[in-house]
């Protein structure tokens, strides 16, 4: 069984690419031209995003540096840690609603202090599958459509965060 799911992950592409072509061109669809036009759509999405990439970037590395995100931990890790979540995890959280590759920096960390079968480490890999970078999200989705009235995306990505998060505690508790 293990070997028929292996081939069928080697195939599984190019199966799709060809049968999209092979749709468009039984749709008389010009797939190459329509693949070009997609491309210089999405070209020019990335240049209207960048600043805000950027921008976020650099925020949470100037939080990092400043030794903000473990003076949250401290602040805040003593009522959370009573639910059972470690007060090193919560520059995690906050990370995580803004950066993926940010909040990878901080789980390596995580791992490397604690160790990956810890119940640190496992509620760390639980979270960051359960927890969504919500700021970056809206800022570049939203951007990118032009969307300029939010109403509830913000409230109902973090009470989606606070759920998720609730949750890896739960699974985390079950594991260990």
């Amino acid at each position: 069984m293990t070997n028929v799911l292996a081939h069928l992950s080697d195939v599984i592409i190019p199966i799709l690419i060809f049968f999209i072509v092979g749709y468009g061109y039984v749709s008389k669809v010009k797939v190459y031209e329509s693949f070009l036009e997609g491309a210089k759509d999405g070209l020019k999405i990335v240049v209207d995003i960048v600043p805000t990439l950027i921008g976020l970037l650099v925020a949470v590395g100037m939080l990092r540096a400043s030794g903000f995100f473990e003076l949250f931990g401290l602040l805040f890790g003593s009522l959370t840690e009573k639910i059972g979540l470690p007060a090193q995890l919560m520059p995690l959280l906050v990370v995580k609603m803004f950066s993926s590759s940010a909040a990878t920096g901080l789980v390596l960390d995580i791992f490397k202090n604690s160790g990956p079968d810890s119940y640190a480490g496992t509620l760390t890999s639980i979270l960051m599958s359960c927890t969504e970078t919500v700021f970056y999200t809206m800022s570049v989705y939203f951007l990118a459509a032009k969307v300029t009235k939010t109403r509830y995306t913000l409230k109902g990505a973090l009470l989606a965060t606070l759920v998720g998060t609730a949750a890896s505690v739960v699974l985390a508790g079950w594991m260990g």
